[in-house]
């Protein structure tokens, strides 16, 4: 049996490659993309978690599949401005994307 500790540091590392995906990338599909990877850790974490706390009841799968519809959520509809911005804008650049701006 893996132990809960193993998870928690694949976990923890799927983690951090999503924030530096986010904070270090300027591309907006990059950006999504370390969205989808902290989102996963923390599926991974929640599912590890009722494995090892309390596999008897549905609770962790529960969370997981909620986490599932979330995502595909964010990823449509992430996608989706990301080709509206660059129909109007030709860049996909977070740093060239000012359209609140005056």
């Amino acid at each position: 049996m893996v132990p809960l500790w193993s998870f928690l540091i694949v976990a923890a590392a799927l983690f951090c490659l999503g924030v530096y995906g986010v904070m270090a990338r300027r591309n907006a599909v990059a950006i999504l993309m370390g969205v989808e990877l902290m989102l996963n850790a923390s599926m991974i974490n929640l599912v590890a978690f009722w494995r090892y706390v309390n596999p008897g009841e549905i609770n962790g799968q529960v969370f997981a599949a909620f986490i599932f519809v979330v995502a595909a959520a964010e990823a449509a509809v992430g996608l989706a401005l990301v080709i509206a911005i660059y129909r109007n804008r030709r860049t996909v650049d977070a740093e060239d994307i000012n359209l609140l701006k005056w």
